[in-house]
């Protein structure tokens, strides 16, 4: 069992940053895909960044190519997502997830594990 906890999450006006970290514990969490998702108003979850469990590489959805970044600490068993240039669309509630099997870009069906969510609000 992986335990995930995210902080970070706030409100930031538009073009503004925020860092958002995913604290993993139990299991063999380092040897995870670590992953952000993201849920807005009314929306479907969706896919926003994964890492590589040796954090060698990264994807992106196209929504946030260049503007956010994801990376990992397996010595502090945590992850983060660098979000710059923060629109008014990047709001949601952002989760952060694991997965055992699977790399590249996710699907929900792919998480093994989820953290409970943090919010990120940006406005105009």
């Amino acid at each position: 069992q992986v335990l995930l906890v995210e902080t970070g999450g706030g409100l930031v006006q538009a073009g503004g940053s925020l860092r958002l970290s995913c604290a993993a514990s139990g299991g063999t969490s380092s040897r995870y895909t670590m992953a952000w998702f993201r849920q807005a108003p009314a929306k479907e979850r969706e896919f926003v960044a994964t890492i590589s469990w040796r954090g060698t590489t990264t994807w992106y959805a196209d929504s946030v190519k260049g503007r956010f970044t994801i990376s990992r600490d397996n010595i502090e068993n945590t992850s983060y997502l660098q979000m710059d240039s923060l629109k008014i669309e990047d709001t949601a509630v952002y989760y952060c997830a694991a997965a055992r099997l699977r790399s590249g870009v996710l699907v929900t069906s792919d998480v093994d594990y989820w953290g409970q969510g943090t919010q990120v609000t940006v406005s105009s």
